[in-house]
């Protein structure tokens, strides 16, 4: 029987011998940071996994919950999305988007820099449950359109490095994005902010006629290992294909192979089924998935990281796989693992729970063209720092 919501049976244990707080009993757990792919149940004591292992009894905690027929995985580490409002329109209030889908780690990509981010964390970062972490833009003021972001001079590596340093636990490196004049001013600008700092740039930069720019030149001359390009299958920011073979261009062999991670970033144009579907072919999943979340992105083509993961899965990728990407590749990437994306013991208890629905599901692109699917993922309960932060309840 499919579920489109969790029955949860939480119940207070005896309080003799309760040494966990929270056991999630019987699900199918993923955690690919430690090979781990069958059914097991987890204890949670305070906000720490206290234990990974079959069959711990339901009276050793205060409360458990039946999780049996789903799929358990670390939180979701969303590297690509916008929070932070700072004069925009196109962010969202993360409690309110990413924990019910899963994510219990969102990285704000650029829409603050230097001179915006104090305010990003007054307002945002310090009132919400959901871990927020943040690309710093090598733009001062963060994004505002092309007046601010064409501002070649408010791009200080050194002011935005030293920020970076400032706050070394939020910020996870460097955004550089819609640069719309000729040329790798921004590019190169924000490379030198993230080796002041020693931190990775996230990329979001078109290589359009107009702009003489070009994709081999970016992913081998001027991004360096360790080093994200968003928006992988699209067609603007990269040329992943070659427009006559229809093959991954050797260039980008070239790229992954020396360390340059390329992100799904999916938003509102950035992913196309032609692209997507001849990419997985030819064997060049993204690295990251990740939503590139704002309002248009969220509520028509629908992304979520769950819904992104349903897409994969459409075009051939596994669900572990696609949980390895969503959290323990993330997470290594933005340098925090094995804090997050690991239900290690001991680590952050940050877990979220699935139902991998069967049907008739129609997936849409940035393109809004659908493509029909026969699984989709949906998040039915998310633990944040061990305390339940959504819960989709079943009426008994």
């Amino acid at each position: 029987m499919t579920r489109a919501c969790l029955l949860l049976l939480l119940g207070a244990a005896s309080l003799r011998a309760q040494t966990y707080d929270l056991i999630l009993k019987g699900g199918h757990v993923i955690d690919p940071a430690n090979n781990l792919d069958g059914v097991m149940d987890i204890a949670v004591s305070g906000n720490r996994i206290a234990r990974v292992a079959q069959d711990i009894p339901a009276a050793q905690a205060r409360k458990s919950v039946n999780v049996v027929g789903l799929y358990v995985t670390p939180g979701l580490v969303d590297v690509h999305a916008h929070v932070y409002v700072g004069g925009r329109l196109s962010a969202l209030f993360p409690d309110d988007t990413a924990l019910i889908a899963g994510a219990t780690t969102v990285v704000d990509a650029g829409i603050s820099g230097w001179r915006t981010f104090d305010d990003f964390k007054r307002t945002i970062i310090d009132k919400s449950k959901t871990r927020i972490l943040a690309f710093l833009n090598i733009v001062s003021r963060g994004m505002g359109g092309p007046k601010v972001e064409n501002n070649i001079a408010d791009m200080d590596p050194a002011a935005t490095a030293a920020k970076v340093k400032q706050y070394p636990d939020l910020l996870v490196g460097i955004k550089t994005a819609h640069f719309g004049l000729p040329g790798w001013d921004a590019l190169k600008r924000a490379v030198e902010a993230g080796r002041l700092c020693d931190k990775p740039v996230l990329v979001d930069s078109s290589v359009l006629s107009n702009t003489g720019r070009n994709t081999r030149d970016k992913v081998l001359d001027i991004m360096r290992p360790g080093d994200l390009h968003s928006h992988a299958y699209n067609d603007r920011q990269l040329e992943l294909l070659d427009r006559f073979t229809g093959k991954v261009q050797p260039y980008m062999l070239e790229a992954r192979k020396r360390g340059v991670l390329f992100d799904l970033g999916h938003g509102g144009g950035s992913f196309v089924w032609p692209v997507a579907a001849r990419a997985m072919r030819e064997g060049f999943p993204p690295d990251i998935i990740s939503t590139d979340s704002h309002p248009s992105s969220y509520m028509l083509p629908q992304v979520t990281m769950p819904n992104c993961i349903s897409k994969l899965m459409a075009l051939g990728m596994e669900l572990p796989d696609a949980i390895r990407r969503s959290t323990v590749n993330p997470a290594r990437a933005i340098r925090r693992f094995p804090e997050l994306g690991t239900l290690g013991e001991g680590r952050a208890a940050d877990i979220a729970v699935f139902e991998l629905q069967r049907g008739a599901f129609a997936l849409k692109d940035s393109w809004r063209t659908k493509l029909l699917a026969g699984r989709k993922l949906e998040c039915v309960l998310t633990i944040r720092n061990g305390e339940l932060a959504h819960v989709c309840v079943l009426a008994s």
